[in-house]
């Protein structure tokens, strides 16, 4: 049999134990902020229906959702005509019906529908899930990642808009990020702007240009806005109001007047104001309650910011941290009849997004894990020969019963041995247990960090790693 060489599909990773920890240290710090705001966990299944996904995400984001072939001969249902054009696109309704989730908020709206029978609204859930996207992997981008997603379903409140800032600054600045920004903006602003230079029909196109200016800068998202039907005319209109600059405050003067003569683009600025004055109100931390800066809070007005997912109707987030080159590590925003979809219509919503994948790799970039992240076993007991052994078994019971992780080293094997596994484990400390401790009934408890000994009783030593 032919040897096959290991390897996994681009775009994603195997986790090490001490990466595990680590992991798991940011999902359980963003967690706990989400259940302090009132938020409680469900989950999805990893697979949904193709047709709850599709449609949702926009041209862009549907091809970007991997499809599960059919099992058994899933050529078999596709017509003689469309498997002679050698298009995949004309067959894939035929040969796949289910596929791997893109995000948690469709397969979240798809689910308050089925169960809207049995959930209080407003709804608040929280889900700490991965996803996967047919992306080309680069750097703080994967195919398969997790995400932490917090939703709301059924309030219009922008209270909820307001405490998601303050849980984005919550849970960041409990991980140790200490330079970071939330931006906002709102779709109504967005619309209000095409409203302005007569090309309201070009929303979409207008927001998926705009949403890439990072990326390809203005002269890319000139040239893409004009193949998507923008004139020369439109993007000279355009020009002035995606360079706006000043505070939040002096940006929302700005937009007041360039779109007077937009409802829908008034009524965006409005929400906005709201937000902030919920903000300046909610913050303890805020000295300036009558201030649109809430700077304290490291929210920025941004117009370019247009999260390019259709869904999204007004008040839409998206946080960067200043200290790594990275892409965004959180993003959401505000979408109204997203359940309308499934069946259950005029269920507005708005829901945030961790992403936990790039939020690991800048706390490590940084160094910001705490120490006690690289523990795994806080003390291992020394096997030295079957009579140690004997006696060193009830004593790692007793560590485990008082809730100390504890670990015997498996074989009767030289110190050195011992001390490197306890070493490459990363265990902070080591009962010796030899000949003379066992007599004496004082045990060698050896600090692994700062190489001290002492010699005390089991009971003291329980005492003092608890």
């Amino acid at each position: 049999m032919a040897v096959i060489k290991p390897s996994i599909p681009k775009g994603t990773r195997d986790f090490s134990a001490s990466e595990m920890v680590k992991r798991n240290h940011i999902f359980n710090t963003i967690s706990s902020v989400f259940k302090k705001y009132g938020y409680q966990e469900i989950q999805t299944p990893t697979m949904e229906n193709l047709s709850t996904l599709t449609g949702k995400y926009g041209d862009e984001g549907d091809k970007l959702i991997f499809k599960v072939l059919n099992s058994g001969d899933f050529l078999s249902n596709v017509p003689a005509d469309k498997l002679a054009n050698h298009n995949s696109h004309l067959i894939t309704s035929h040969i796949s019906e289910k596929a791997l989730r893109y995000d948690l908020t469709v397969p979240f709206a798809r689910y308050v529908v089925m169960h809207r029978n049995e959930i209080s609204f407003p709804f608040k859930r929280f889900q700490i899930q991965p996803v996967w996207r047919a992306d080309r992997p680069q750097k703080g981008r994967y195919r398969e990642f997790y995400q932490c997603d917090a939703d709301v379903v059924g309030s219009d409140s922008l209270i909820n808009e307001a405490e998601f800032v303050l849980i984005y600054h919550e849970a960041l600045s409990k991980l140790g990020l200490k330079d970071f920004t939330v931006k906002i903006n709102n779709r109504k602003i967005l619309s209000g702007i095409t409203e302005i230079i007569g090309k309201p029909e070009l929303i979409i196109d207008m927001t998926v240009a705009i949403d890439k200016l990072d990326k390809i800068g203005f002269e890319g998202v000139t040239k893409e806005l004009i193949e998507r039907g923008f004139t020369e005319s439109d993007i000279e209109k355009l020009k002035p109001i995606i360079a706006l600059k000043g505070t939040n405050e002096e940006k929302l003067n700005s937009l007041r007047s360039i779109l007077a003569g937009s409802e829908t683009g008034l009524k965006g600025i409005s929400e906005i104001e709201t937000i902030f004055s919920y903000l300046a109100r909610l913050s303890i931390l805020n000295t300036q309650p009558d201030s649109y800066r809430v700077s304290i809070l490291n929210l920025e007005l941004d117009i370019t910011l247009a999260r390019g997912l259709n869904y999204y109707t007004g008040a839409i987030f998206e946080v960067k941290t200043n200290e790594v080159a990275m892409g965004s590590i959180g993003g959401g925003g505000r979408y109204d009849d997203l359940t309308g979809m499934f069946g259950l219509s005029d269920l507005t919503g708005v829901g945030i997004s961790f992403g936990a994948d790039r939020i690991y790799d800048v706390l490590e970039e940084l160094n910001l894990f705490p120490e006690s992240t690289s523990e795994s076993t806080k003390v291992l007991i020394s096997n030295f020969d079957p009579v140690a052994e004997s006696y060193a078994l009830p004593l790692l019971q007793q560590l485990r019963n008082a809730g100390i992780s504890a670990e015997i080293y498996p074989s009767s094997a030289k110190l050195k041995k011992q001390m490197s596994y306890a070493d490459d484990k990363k265990i902070p400390f080591v009962i010796l247990i030899g000949s003379e401790e066992m007599e004496s009934g004082l045990l060698s408890l050896k600090n692994m960090r700062s190489g001290e000994q002492q010699k005390i009783t089991a009971e003291q030593i329980i005492a003092s790693l608890s």
